[in-house]
């Protein structure tokens, strides 16, 4: 199953973060520009012809987020969109990073 078609599990805790070959795995199931970042968040930057354009990406990718009960970190700058993702109860990276990450790829308009 593609990491678009899962669903975000609550996480409270508990569970390791993802790390070596599983975190690597993930990582390649995503489009590129996700970058790993010391094993313990990804990140992307989006890039849109105006802030509008970026306004209304951002609002999409809340909604999204609301639904799957996952936030990310997000930074508005002008056109571009900065989203960084990591589990805040684990202080690391899990599949949720990953699931939404590829949720938030499907939301850029092609």
């Amino acid at each position: 199953m593609k990491l678009s078609e899962k669903k975000c599990a609550p996480c409270e805790g508990g569970v390791p973060p993802l790390q070596g070959e599983t975190l690597k795995k993930c990582h390649e199931e995503l489009k590129n520009g996700w970058e790993v970042i010391g094993q313990s968040k990804i990140k992307k930057e989006f890039n849109f012809r105006n802030f509008r354009e970026a306004v209304v990406f951002v609002n999409k990718v809340a909604a999204v987020a609301e639904h799957e009960r996952h936030h990310p970190d997000i930074l508005i700058l002008y056109s571009r969109v900065i989203i960084e993702l990591w589990t805040h109860a684990i202080r690391g990276l899990s599949e949720n990073d990953f699931i939404l990450a590829a949720k938030i790829d499907e939301l850029v308009p092609r």
